[in-house]
C-alpha cells in the first residue's frame, strides 16, 4: 500500500518520549525514497500517454499517485524536522558535548547540523556582553545560589572564579556556585544532593 513506509517512520518519533532520539533509519528513509521515484515515474509514463494518446482513463491514477507522492513528502520532511528540534533540545539539555550513545543515533548530517548549531549558539552567547553570557544556563530560576552535589565519577581539578581549585573525586560532596555545576551535573558527572 502507498506511504505506509513514510506514516511508519513519523510513528516512530512519535513513540518515542520527549527527550529521547532514536536511531536515524536510513533503511526507511532510503525506502520511502524509492517508492516515490517508482510512483514519480509511473506518473510520467501514464502523463505522456495522455498527452500522446489522450487516455483521459488514466488521470484519477495520476491524481492518486501525486497526492501519495505529496504524502510522502510531508512525512519525510515531518521526520526529518522533528528530529532537528529534538537534537536542538538535546543542545540546550546536555550542552555543548553530546554523550555518545546519543552521537551514535545520529546520522553524519545531523551531527554536522549540532556542530553547526553549537558554534552558532557560541557565537551569539559571545556577543551578549564583554566576555559573553551563556543563556543555556539556568533554565528555570535557582532557589539559593549555592547547593550541594555529589560527584558520581572522578573529573579532576575544578576551579570556581574566586580561584579555588576542587578535586571531584568520586563520592566526594561540595556546596559550590550553582552555575558552575549545572552543566556537570547535566553531563553526569555531579548529582545535586537535596537535604
Amino acid at each position: 500500500m502507498f506511504c505506509e513506509k513514510a506514516v511508519e517512520l513519523v510513528r516512530e518519533l512519535h513513540r518515542m518520549s520527549d527527550g529521547q532520539l532514536p536511531a536515524f533509519n536510513e533503511d526507511g528513509l532510503r525506502q520511502v525514497l524509492q517508492e516515490m521515484q517508482t510512483l514519480y515515474e509511473q506518473n510520467q509514463r501514464d502523463v505522456n500517454e495522455v498527452k500522446s494518446e489522450g487516455r483521459a482513463d488514466l488521470i484519477p491514477s495520476i491524481k492518486l499517485r501525486h497526492c501519495c507522492l505529496l504524502r510522502n513528502q510531508r512525512c519525510l520532511t515531518a521526520y526529518l524536522y522533528d528530529r532537528v528540534l529534538r537534537i536542538r533540545a538535546l543542545r540546550w539539555a546536555y550542552g555543548s558535548v553530546l554523550p555518545g550513545s546519543v552521537q551514535f543515533h545520529m546520522c553524519a548530517e545531523e551531527l554536522q547540523w549540532f556542530s553547526q548549531y553549537r558554534k552558532s549558539l557560541a557565537s551569539f552567547m559571545r556577543s551578549l556582553r564583554d566576555g559573553g553570557l551563556d543563556i543555556t544556563q539556568d533554565m528555570k530560576p535557582p532557589k539559593s545560589l549555592y547547593i550541594e552535589v555529589r560527584c558520581l565519577k572522578d573529573h579532576g581539578e575544578f576551579e570556581i572564579d574566586d580561584g579555588t581549585v576542587i578535586l571531584l573525586k568520586k563520592n566526594s560532596q561540595h556546596f559550590l556556585p550553582r552555575w558552575k555545576c549545572e552543566q556537570l551535573i547535566r553531563q553526569g558527572v555531579l548529582e545535586h544532593v537535596v537535604s
